[in-house]
């Protein structure tokens, strides 16, 4: 969702003024005209895999879920909640930035979201050095707690490390490239068994060094090689000709993908073997 501080290196249109807002308002907005969808397609891919992880550790309920680059909250709005992305779109974008002020759509938040909270939601820890983002959804109540700690930067404070010990998933939707092995590693160590890690990861960007990082962590990462998934379109010429250049050099053909105007995000699920053998990706996720 929103990115760290880290800086990236393949020509990405720089949307950081969204990501720290007082409220979501600002981001709808900007990303709408852009046809932004991945926290859709995670939308379905995360309730595949928490159901999965459900079935198979039924003695542990409620699920504990960590939402890297968590920013408002979006991931955790579609899991845990009777609406869609477009639903999202509908409520903040084009909405002047003071009107309601931030307080009171906060607390008509608050209400909007307890109405269409779904049976058995998971609890979602959302991580974001984004800070008034994460702020806004905890207080309207899509993060059970979130953290603006910068593992890229610094080991987790202890209530961090503390909230992370019983986790049972990680998602991302976006955020690989802006954080990297060094995020991933500091989660590790913080839990108590291996989690899943499901990870929208843009092609642009190698998944190499996290997938060897987790390996050597005991998971077991499997990619969907039968589809990408649009992230959004590209922002302007300048942008769509450093995406082609960044392809080019990592050997990959824009064909049938980014030819069409778009990111497009491979879909990495990382497991404990005996659960990876258990249920094929290909399997787990809706037809």
């Amino acid at each position: 969702m929103s990115p760290t501080t880290a800086s990236t290196d393949w020509g990405k249109a720089d949307f950081e003024a969204i990501y720290n807002c007082p409220d979501p308002r600002r981001y709808f907005t900007t990303l709408q005209p852009l046809d932004y969808q991945i926290p859709h397609h995670g939308q379905a891919v995360f309730r595949a895999v928490t159901e999965a992880l459900r079935r198979r550790r039924s003695d542990r309920p409620p699920l504990g879920v960590v939402d890297l680059c968590c920013s408002y909250g979006v991931n955790a709005a579609l899991l845990n909640h009777r609406l869609s992305l477009s639903d999202l779109y509908g409520r903040y974008a084009g909405r002047a930035a003071g009107s309601p002020a931030t307080d009171l759509l906060a607390q008509e938040d608050r209400t909007f979201f307890a109405k269409r909270r779904r049976p058995g939601a998971a609890r979602v820890i959302g991580l974001d050095s984004a800070e008034h983002a994460v702020d806004y959804a905890r207080a309207v109540g899509l993060l059970d707690d979130g953290f603006s700690d910068n593992l890229e930067l610094t080991d987790p404070g202890e209530p961090l490390r503390k909230a992370l010990a019983d986790i049972d998933l990680i998602t991302v939707t976006g955020g690989v490239g802006y954080i990297s092995e060094r995020t991933f590693a500091r989660l590790l160590d913080c839990v108590t068994a291996p989690p899943w890690i499901a990870a929208f990861v843009l092609r642009t960007v190698s998944y190499d060094g996290i997938v060897s990082l987790l390996e050597r962590a005991g998971l077991v990462t499997q990619k969907l090689t039968t589809r990408t998934f649009r992230q959004r379109r590209f922002a302007d010429g300048d942008e769509r000709r450093a995406v082609y250049k960044a392809l080019a050099a990592r050997g990959l053909s824009t064909a049938g993908k980014e030819a069409d105007g778009f990111y497009h995000a491979d879909l990495y699920l990382s497991r404990p073997a005996a659960d990876a053998a258990a249920l094929p990706l290909e399997e787990l996720l809706p037809r």
